[in-house]
């Protein structure tokens, strides 16, 4: 009698973290009340879009990663403007304010939305792209995929050459249905370990994660980092950085020393796939670079 007993228990205390976890999910539509930008209709569905910085400035468009939303480059969007840039962000599907979408989110369904984007928003000339981890290998793709259209290429600590996201991400996105119930049920409290708590010494880097800990309680944000871990970031992209070496596209690549996440190894393998790949390494910099080193990813990107 016990083994039933104790597997019932357990099986009821699953059950009521799977309920206690789907009755505190927000609706996304019920968040954009307060929306700064605005939302911009596409192929696939809205998504939340907004330039900062003078108009008639170069362009340069910025892709987040797997799952901090466009506010990740609030720190960093003065110092972008401060040197001339016109800055195009957005939240990928998903995330932020964009819609929640079913189906892959492998490289094809996020270059969908950035050429979509990019349409809407009369985006014509070359122009600067701007990726940051996962949108690092957004970025690198919709490049190798398009190169006439990008003028230069910034890397942010990005994804494609090596990851570490821990062993529970590894689990679930290598395991079909038990992993969509895992991360439904355990997803959001394996995520909030991994950003860690604030320590109060720097509030901006806090109010980022304290965002970042509430985005997981959006319905469909779970949804997608699993896919996207399943889709784009399960891909080897050194074929890619190949191809856009030999485009002679500039290519600027800033990492942190301290990363855990993409780990600074991926430096080296930049090194051998794109030799001509101007590189820095920011020593006391971890995976939060763009908005805990702002000026100094800023000094490393340079003036428009």
């Amino acid at each position: 009698m016990a083994i039933p007993l104790i597997a019932g228990a357990a099986a009821l205390a699953l059950g009521g973290s799977y309920l206690g976890a789907r009755l505190n999910r927000r609706r996304v539509e019920d968040l954009r009340g307060q929306m700064p930008g605005r939302l911009v209709p596409l192929s696939q569905g809205l998504t939340h879009a907004e330039w900062h910085g003078p108009e008639g400035g170069p362009v340069l468009v910025c892709v987040h990663g797997l799952s901090t939303p466009s506010f990740v480059w609030g720190p960093l969007l003065p110092h972008l403007t401060g040197l001339g840039y016109r800055v195009l962000t957005y939240d990928l599907y998903g995330r932020g304010y964009s819609d929640r979408l079913t189906g892959r989110q492998n490289a094809d369904f996020f270059l969908r939305q950035l050429q979509d984007l990019l349409d809407a928003e009369g985006v014509s000339d070359p122009f600067t792209l701007m990726g940051y981890s996962m949108g690092g290998s957004i970025s690198a793709a919709f490049t190798a995929a398009s190169s006439e259209r990008v003028s230069r290429l910034i890397l942010l600590a990005p994804a494609g050459l090596g990851l570490a996201l821990g062993r529970f991400s590894d689990i679930v996105a290598k395991s079909p249905l038990v992993g969509d119930w895992m991360m439904e049920v355990l997803g959001a409290r394996k995520l909030r370990g991994g950003y860690g708590e604030g320590d109060g010494s720097d509030p901006v880097a806090d109010a980022i994660t304290n965002r970042a800990l509430d985005e997981l309680a959006v319905e469909g944000t779970l949804r997608a980092i699993l896919s996207a871990q399943r889709g784009i970031l399960s891909d080897d992209q050194s074929g890619l950085h190949r191809d856009i070496a030999q485009s002679e596209l500039p290519v600027t690549a800033i990492w942190g020393a301290e990363d855990t996440v993409i780990p600074i190894t991926c430096r080296d393998r930049l090194e051998t796939l794109n030799p001509s790949a101007r590189q820095t390494t920011l020593i006391e910099a971890d995976h939060r670079l763009t908005y805990t080193h702002a000026e100094q990813v800023a000094e490393a990107i340079g003036p428009a």
